[in-house]
Order: C-alpha cells, then sequence, then structure tokens
C-alpha cells in the first residue's frame, strides 16, 4: 500500500523583516492541518514561519530549509543558516540569491519546484524571482499581504489574499486537487 505524501507548502518572504502577524498563525495552521514547510531556511519570515510552527508539537508535517551555498567552496553555508527551526537542512552548493534569484545558481529553483503550493510574502528582490520562478514553473501561488498595501509589480497570475482565511481557503482548494 502506498504512502500518503504530506503537501509541501512554501511560504517565501524577507529574509530580514519577519511579518510575525502574518506568519506565525500561518505557521501553526499549517503545522496542525497535515503539511510539510518549506522555506529558504534564514532568518526573517523564514525564521518566524518556522517557529511557530515547529512550536506545534503534535504535528505530521517538517520544517524543510533549502540552505544556500556559502560561495566560496569551503564554506558549508552562509551566515546565519539554517535558523534553529529548521528540523531537516538540504544544503546546497548555490551562493546566489537576491537579484539573482533566477539564476541556475540561486536555491530559489529547488524551493519553488519542490513546493506543492507557495504562499509568498512581502521580501524583496529574492523574493520577487521566487514569485517568478512560481510562475515559470506553473506553480499555485498567492501572495499574503496587508489590506492597502502596493501590488501593482506583482503579476496577475498571482492570487492577491489579505486575510489568514483567505490563504487557508487557497490552500486547501489546491490541495484538493494536486
Amino acid at each position: 500500500m502506498p504512502v500518503k505524501r504530506l503537501p509541501v507548502i512554501g511560504v517565501m518572504g524577507s529574509g530580514t523583516e519577519p511579518y510575525e502577524k502574518f506568519v506565525a498563525p500561518l505557521g501553526r495552521w499549517l503545522a496542525q492541518n497535515g503539511f510539510h514547510l518549506l522555506t529558504g531556511g534564514g532568518g526573517g519570515v523564514m525564521a518566524s514561519v518556522s517557529r511557530a510552527f515547529t512550536a506545534v508539537r503534535q504535528r505530521q508535517g517538517l520544517c524543510i530549509g533549502i540552505i544556500p551555498g556559502g560561495g566560496s567552496g569551503i564554506e558549508k553555508c552562509k551566515s546565519g543558516y539554517p535558523n534553529p527551526y529548521v528540523e531537516i537542512p538540504i544544503f546546497t552548493h548555490l551562493p546566489l540569491s537576491g537579484p539573482a534569484g533566477k539564476d541556475v545558481l540561486s536555491r530559489n529553483h529547488i524551493n519553488i519546484l519542490t513546493a506543492d503550493i507557495i504562499i509568498a510574502l512581502p521580501g524583496g528582490a529574492g523574493t520577487h524571482s521566487e514569485i517568478e520562478l512560481a510562475i515559470k514553473y506553473k506553480k499555485p501561488i498567492a501572495a499574503y499581504l496587508e489590506t492597502g498595501m502596493n501590488t501593482c509589480d506583482l503579476p496577475a497570475q498571482v492570487h492577491m489574499l489579505y486575510t489568514l482565511t483567505d490563504v487557508q481557503k487557497f490552500i486547501l482548494q489546491v490541495h484538493e486537487h494536486l
């Protein structure tokens, strides 16, 4: 009898700003509802959602971090990676990020290709490149934003969501069709 695979939800966002009021409830909900969490394994949104996710003790899913390479060939990973909440760090040799997030030497391709569903929070050039990659690889993606936030730089293919309830509905609807 085949083992049922838990869906992987990729949460992408700022590596410096935690957006705690958005990601803590999202992380807990993902853990309580039988999903794996995937992030880039760093600070900001990645650490906040991972902390909330792993704080849920009775959960099926695991916290996965795709870790960028150190860049010099000597360092295993960039400083600050993985954050202390990552349960399964996947170390890569891929050092590029930020404005170079779509380059073949960026781990962002792995982030997007591994996740079944992408939830993007506000972030910089790296987050924007992950959004573009999600569209390129035809991954279901939604942006979880504050009401009134400027969305003019987001592609039309990205669902704009403003409440946790809407994010939950999006994930459950997409999951139903996976």
